[in-house]
């Protein structure tokens, strides 16, 4: 039975591991914590949850947990996530994995040191509809890739106190939403891009609300990433792909449980529109942190995936004339 404490008292918590974790049997959240006690006790009632522990350190310390899943924002994910593996946690990290790349490379380190698992949560690597997309572009069937586009942009409205605003908790649309983007052109690339160019609009100092790179991958392969969180834009959440012999274009490749199509056009033959079944994205990450703890499976995300990434996202910020996430408040 693989015992998980909860970091944060979050939105997110409940259909990324709470919900997941009810529906199997091999695992079972025992407690949470958050930063303001009452509301860690409300949070635990209102979801069931056994155990409150009176601080992150109280709970990283606890003997009846196997596995610490880390849903506070970016600027708590190194020194929480590095405790809970320097206490023999196995941890399973929100995105983005860090503030920056540096960050990100201490805890790779920690995790390394300690010898236990480190998994960034990008939960739609997991699921069947991606790893099909996926497996078309390995197997060739848009022949070499000419190009990608990647976009996500959903109206995340401005309000006193939401994170995703803040820029000393690591907010921005690049590093909520954009980081799938990056992610996704990476994985389907199989290789590390360069920065040709990036904008960056801000509404407030230093956080995008908008943000548009060109990237280029070994072999010239290009890729353009668009995400914005402006409450005037419309959703749109895509990943897109030219190769040398066909295009495969994926609708919802975040949350394909929802609803998404996979669409292959091959020279010399017919379209071929596509759904996979599956479950929750959540679901199938939760499985295979369970198979990575249980020697089943190598993680797919985090270590030096997450950590590629995280300079990717460093280098748009700083092509854009923007400090990498925690830069600014170093010394």
């Amino acid at each position: 039975m693989i015992r998980i404490g909860i970091l944060g008292a979050a939105k997110i918590a409940p259909k990324a591991i709470i919900e997941p974790a009810r529906r199997r049997t091999d695992c079972r959240v025992v407690a949470v914590a958050a930063r303001d006690a009452g509301r860690a006790a409300s949070y635990a009632e209102e979801h069931g949850i056994q155990h409150v522990a009176g601080s992150y350190d109280a709970l990283i310390a606890r003997e009846d947990i196997d596995l610490i899943y880390n849903a506070l924002p970016p600027n708590r994910h190194a020194d929480l996530s590095i405790a809970a593996l320097k206490a023999g946690k196995a941890v399973l990290c929100e995105k983005p994995f860090a503030m920056n790349a540096d960050e990100a490379a201490l805890m790779q380190k920690a995790a390394i040191e300690a010898d236990r698992p480190l998994v960034e949560a990008f939960h739609y690597r997991f699921h069947p509809a991606f790893l099909h997309a996926l497996g078309h572009v390995r197997s060739g069937h848009v022949g070499k890739i000419l190009s990608m586009e990647a976009a996500f942009s959903v109206p995340i409205p401005y309000r006193p106190g939401e994170l995703r605003h803040t820029l000393e908790a690591g907010g921005g649309a690049l590093m909520d939403l954009g980081t799938y983007c990056i992610h996704m052109v990476r994985t389907m690339a199989g290789a590390e891009p360069s920065v040709a160019s990036a904008e960056c609009h801000c509404d407030r100092p230093g956080v995008d609300i908008s943000t548009h790179a060109r990237l280029v991958f070994p072999g010239d392969v290009t890729a353009s990433i668009m995400t914005s969180m402006s409450e005037t834009v419309s959703r749109r959440i895509q990943l897109h792909i030219e190769g040398t012999s066909g295009s495969l274009t994926f609708n919802n490749p975040i949350h394909p449980y929802l609803g998404h199509k996979v669409i292959l056009q091959q020279r010399g033959q017919p379209d071929r529109t596509e759904t996979i079944p599956g479950d929750s994205t959540y679901d199938y990450q939760l499985a295979h942190m369970i198979d990575v703890l249980a020697g089943r499976a190598e993680p797919l995300t985090g270590g030096a995936d997450a950590v590629a990434n995280m300079r990717v996202i460093d280098a748009i910020y700083r092509s854009a004339g923007l400090q990498p996430r925690g830069a600014e408040q170093a010394p």
